[in-house]
């Protein structure tokens, strides 16, 4: 079996030259001489015969290939390189499609498609969520190993495409890869995905990152202590950690003032948990306020549906429906079960009403 060639202090001419050697050993019809037309053409060229290496080369073998196009095509400036990587997205997607769903070699054709992605801003063509993901590699998973290093690159691609939300989700897929033997080796994905989980403002739900074995070895570090204000504490916790670690805060790329507004809205969540009535001078000093700012913070509020209430201007009060919980905990859980036992039995009532007023109806007719 050849050997991919390995590229080192070459011209991309060369590059693109020792990858048609490669192609054409493995049976592919492309010419081993470089293009006249230019390094554009060339990569055409091995564009269009690369799935050569995938009927004899090992997986080993073919990202290998895969990753020397790329390397190649990212250093052709964007204005020369569009039909390229035009030509060479198309290639790896019927590539993959075209793949049984048991070849191993499903990963570093998908893999490439993210890098490619990356390149274009166009991952939403690939990636829909973590499901669909895991639908694709249902009948060939990837190694631990393999996981990890996809997931780490989607997290990336994602947080480029502005898609914070699917980018922690990722991150907490890649946690979970990890086991109680490995787990201490975690740390630097850890660290990101509770960083990543804090940034984004839609991530309110944090207690789960908790349970996850690689933010457990955290304990007692700084970047475990702010994840626990987020998850339980209030404003004033956060102030409090801010004022005394503000390089820290700053240094892993977050936002003091996202981080304010943020702690604002989990911190109200909690007043309305249980406190149906708030008034807003409670609200003034609790989220540490102008008066000017309440009513525009709570319309804020409500557009997130994440509370349901009703705003009183004149008593200059809200009152709270409901509201959705921070944390999820035992009395989160034996709140649920108390109120699906109310409704079991309000429909019991409901039932046996319905059967007295049939029961009525059909002696009213049997006397007609």
């Amino acid at each position: 079996m050849q050997v991919p060639p390995v590229f080192i202090d070459m011209t991309l001419e060369d590059q693109a030259q020792e990858l048609r050697v490669y192609l054409k050993g493995l049976g592919a019809e492309i010419s081993e001489e470089k293009s006249a037309k230019g390094i554009e053409d060339d990569l055409h060229k091995i564009i269009g015969v690369c799935d050569a290496c995938f009927k004899e080369g090992q997986e080993a073998d073919v990202e290998m290939v895969l990753n020397d196009i790329v390397s190649i095509m990212v250093l052709i400036p964007l204005e020369r390189s569009e039909n390229i990587i035009l030509a060479f997205c198309e290639k790896l997607w019927l590539l993959f499609q075209s793949l049984d769903n048991q070849s191993p070699m499903r990963y570093p054709v998908y893999f490439h498609l993210i890098q490619i992605a990356k390149i274009t801003d166009s991952v939403r063509l690939v990636y829909q969520d973590i499901e669909h993901l895991k639908q694709q590699f249902a009948n060939c998973p990837p190694s631990s190993d393999q996981l990890q290093k996809l997931y780490r690159l989607l997290h990336e691609v994602l947080l480029k495409s502005n898609q914070s939300e699917q980018a922690a989700l990722v991150m907490i897929e890649l946690l979970g890869t990890y086991t109680d033997k490995n787990a201490s080796q975690a740390r630097e994905d850890a660290i990101r995905c509770i960083v990543t989980a804090l940034a984004d403002p839609n991530t309110l739900l944090l207690d789960p990152l908790l349970s996850l074995k690689p933010v457990m070895f955290l304990e007692g570090e700084r970047i475990h202590d702010l994840l626990n204000i987020f998850v339980s504490e209030n404003l004033s916790a956060y102030l409090k950690f801010y004022k005394e670690h503000k390089e820290f805060v700053t240094t892993q790329g977050l936002n003091h003032e996202q981080n304010m507004q943020k702690m604002r809205l989990l911190s109200f969540m909690q007043l309305a948990e249980s406190n149906p009535e708030i008034s807003f001078e409670v609200i003034e000093n609790e989220l540490q306020m102008k008066p000017e700012e309440v009513e525009s913070f709570i319309i804020e509020v409500l557009k997130t549906k994440l509370v349901r209430a009703r705003m009183d201007q004149a008593a200059k009060k809200v009152f709270v429906s409901s509201t959705m919980h921070r944390t999820f905990g035992r009395a989160q859980w034996q709140q649920l079960r108390d109120l699906l036992h109310s409704w079991r039995g309000n429909l019991s009532s409901v039932q046996e009403g319905m059967r007295s007023i049939t029961a009525a109806q059909l002696e009213l007719l049997n006397q007609s």
